[in-house]
Formats: structure tokens, sequence, C-alpha cells
């Protein structure tokens, strides 16, 4: 398939999405949030869950967590327990942390991956998490203030092409 038409597709799909720009930019924000945790099989239920009770879009939140994906899954987790670390005041030079990083290199399961860390100890899951909710909220408010206009743009479209379609039919 052409990239313009590839494109256009999925333009299509955006303006179609049901929802207000409020609506909307939630869900996404939720779901890039959710998308920085370093809690690779997880991220998905995690996004669905936080939208639920904020009334946030279930389909722009799982949209949302394709912001992790594999070409920078080695890069979230070895910031997320950096800063994580940081911030607790944990040593970096951990062995289990090598090994953590070293499976995700070789494209281990997600699931083995997260046994990996629950195996390590509370302050490696406290390092990855603290990280994780740090650098989620430095994504997902930008992502906010984007969205909700961009949203806003398309729904607007939307409703003109809509009104013009109307008033080519009433005056035909």
């Amino acid at each position: 398939m052409k990239l313009s038409r590839r494109i256009r597709y999925w333009y299509w799909r955006v303006t179609r999405l049901r929802g207000t720009p409020h609506e909307l930019a939630l869900g996404l924000t939720v779901g890039v949030f959710a998308g920085c945790m370093p809690i690779l099989p997880f991220q998905t239920a995690l996004a669905i869950a936080l939208a639920i009770p904020l009334r946030a879009s279930k389909i722009t939140a799982l949209l949302g967590t394709w912001v992790s994906n594999p070409l920078n899954w080695w890069l979230l987790y070895l910031y997320s327990h950096k800063l994580g670390a940081f911030v607790l005041g944990i040593p970096n030079g951990n062995g289990v942390f090598r090994s953590i990083l070293g499976m995700i290199q070789r494209g281990e399961e997600p699931m083995d991956i997260a046994v990996q860390i629950l195996g390590a100890g509370g302050e490696t899951v406290a390092a990855f998490l603290l990280g994780g909710i740090m650098i989620g909220t430095v994504f997902a408010l930008p992502s906010y203030v984007i969205s909700v206009r961009l949203f806003g743009f398309f729904q607007e479209v939307r409703r003109r092409r809509r009104e013009k379609r109307a008033a080519r039919r009433r005056s035909a």
C-alpha cells in the first residue's frame, strides 16, 4: 500500500473517533503514560484501567501505549531504572539490572523480563516504577496539550465537511 494512501486511511480513522477532544486527548495521555511504564506485558491493561475511571477514550488509550515499541524498550528500561535509582539513592552498577537489560537486547519474552524484574527485589522494582512514573509524566503532559488541539481540529474539519454535504443535498 502506498504511503499517501496509508496516511489518508489513518487520517480518516482519527477524524471518525467518537468523543470530545478532551476525552480523546485524555485517553491518549493515559496511554502514553502507561506506555512509558517499564511493565511491558501490562501496559495496555494499565492504560484501560486508568481510562475507565477518568472517562477517557479507551481506543486512544490503547493507541497511546504504542509509544513503547521494540525499538525503544531498551532505552525505556535503562532510563526508568537509572532515574528511579538516582532518586532513591540506589547504586546503579547492579548485576541484576545488567542481566535485565541483556534480556531486552536479546529480545526475550516480555513476561520473562517482568518475572526477572520482580525477582530482583523491592529496590529494583521501586527504581523501575518510580523512574517509569517520572518519564511517563514528562511525556504524557505535553501529549495532552498537543492532542486536545489536534482532536479539536479534526472534529472541526469533520463538522465542516458534514455541513457542506448537507448544504449540497438541500440545494439539489
